[in-house]
């Protein structure tokens, strides 16, 4: 009983990693080869290989420790990488002052 249960943990945390590497991997490339490097980062083909490789170990090797390290590679990409790409392509915000709030601007009660 306690055996089952363990492995099906297990097989959640080996789904879940495949498919934030697939998640990653996607938008990756979705994204303009010219904003990465706008963006000051690496070739748009590097985070494709990288991520490509994370989903493949995810798919046929069972290696925790490679699989590790592409959940790694995944989160440096949506954490890091990913914000920078909305920057530089004007996604994220919606254009706004630096003063607004969650519900309009703030204007120090003026």
């Amino acid at each position: 009983m306690l055996l089952s249960g363990f492995s099906s943990l297990i097989w959640l945390l080996y789904m879940a990693m495949l498919v934030l590497a697939v998640v990653a991997m996607v938008m990756a490339a979705m994204a303009r080869e010219d904003a990465y490097r706008a963006a000051d980062k690496q070739q748009k083909s590097f985070w494709l290989i990288i991520l490509g490789v994370a989903v493949a170990v995810n798919l046929f090797v069972p290696i925790l420790f490679l699989q590790l390290a592409g959940l790694v590679a995944s989160i440096v990409f949506l954490v890091d990488v990913r914000p920078a790409l909305n920057a530089v392509s004007g996604g994220g915000r919606r254009g706004g002052s630096s003063s607004d709030g969650p519900y309009g601007p703030y204007n120090g009660g003026r």
